[in-house]
């Protein structure tokens, strides 16, 4: 029996590796195995810290940085770790306060709650029932005590893209530290780390075709934080630990690739989406799109539908890759913060899906998709006591 042919719409999760890139890492996981950190010693060192340096600059110019401000990191996560408590660590007296977001990816939520924990006062903005952040707000917000706002580029559930410059702009004026969560916005939509005032800023390789257990937080040139990590010093005393070679490469050829079709990527994949919102907003009723429909990824739709379990239409999709909320929180039976902070009952917050578009993308994918989707919900919907 011939196998079904999957079709993955789960692109905020992750992202399959492009060829390109497990072939830029493929030395890197044979013959060429040096350790940078013994780049004074012998070639093998030296091979392998040239090819962290390329790596580097290559992260650098998708973000419009300088490459001594790219650390890399094990991934966003350790990234947003290190940007809260760096900076909590490296405060001057009297700055005990740091500004988030309720949409906040768990991994910011979660160290700015075990600050909070250890003296920390922590104010967690609310946001509109489109999911932005008013900058009005940061401002109000900001006291003399205030050391770090961090307000994500843009949400990996509804797809809002937050007005992050507005925001840096605030905190600039104000002499308060910068971080953006960028995970979900590099190598879908332009970031500048000028452009938007970022002193600090957290992505990860596996969201955009690149391998995971890798990342990097820009450090802006002059911006002290404390070290996560103690030992032997790498990554010029702001990092200890042997940096993963291949993951960097791996790495600086996703965003690469990243830098070379982002625009040309970005209008095909918002016209996939539109495509998708279209359709199922005139085959299926009770269907209602979360997120700012203007200010959004291009590649996001996240819709609710009304008396469905969105578990339950999951597992009626069959043969599609999509998800109800961040991969992060699959395990979580709660409801989605996301969803909670927009305003939706947990009962519309269960009822809804996220689709993520990609590369691979098609037309006939997602009208595969919405043919699936109006036969599982109708006969969900028959099969509900409401």
């Amino acid at each position: 029996m011939a196998a079904v042919d999957r079709i993955y719409l789960d692109h905020h999760a992750t992202t399959p590796l492009l060829p390109e890139v497990r072939a830029a890492m493929e030395p890197y996981l044979a013959d060429r195995f040096g350790n940078p950190a013994a780049a004074s010693v012998y070639p093998e060192g030296r091979q392998a810290q040239e090819a962290v340096e390329e790596a580097r600059a290559r992260v650098a110019a998708l973000l419009g940085a300088r490459s001594s401000e790219i650390v890399v990191t094990s991934g966003a996560t350790e990234s947003d770790n290190w940007a809260l408590k760096g900076a909590a660590w490296a405060r001057r007296p009297g700055k005990d306060h740091l500004i988030t977001c309720a949409v906040e990816h768990k991994a910011v939520l979660e160290p700015a709650a075990w600050l909070g924990r250890r003296g920390i006062r922590v104010t967690v903005l609310g946001v509109d029932p489109l999911g932005r952040v008013d900058p009005e707000a940061v401002r109000r917000a900001i006291g003399r005590g205030t050391f770090l706002v961090s307000i994500q580029m843009a949400n990996g559930e509804i797809g809002t893209v937050e007005p992050v410059a507005a925001i840096g702009r605030v905190c600039r004026e104000r002499g308060v530290l910068f971080h953006v969560d960028a995970a979900q916005a590099v190598g879908k939509i332009p970031v500048s780390v000028g452009g938007i005032e970022a002193d600090l800023l957290s992505l990860s390789a596996h969201k955009i075709h690149g391998p995971k257990g890798t990342g990097a937080l820009f450090v802006r040139r002059g911006v002290r934080i404390e070290p996560l990590l103690h030992g032997g010093g790498q990554e010029r005393g702001r990092r200890s630990g042997t940096v993963h070679v291949a993951g960097a490469v791996g790495m600086g050829a996703a965003c690469e690739a990243a830098t070379r079709d982002l625009d040309a990527l970005a209008a095909r994949l918002a016209g996939l989406r539109d495509r998708l919102w279209e359709a199922i907003s005139h085959r299926i009723p009770s269907v209602r799109r979360n997120g700012d429909p203007i200010h959004a990824l291009p590649h996001n739709l996240n819709v609710t539908f009304e008396g469905v379990y969105a578990q339950a239409l999951i597992q009626a999709l069959r043969t599609v890759s999509v998800s109800s909320g961040s991969a992060c929180s699959a395990s979580n039976p709660e409801p989605s913060h996301v969803l909670r902070a927009i305003g939706l009952s947990d009962a519309l917050a269960d009822a809804s899906l996220r689709f993520g578009l990609g590369r691979d993308s098609t037309a006939d994918d997602i009208d595969h998709v919405v043919d699936l989707l109006d036969r599982g919900v109708a006969v969900l919907r028959s099969l509900s006591p409401a």
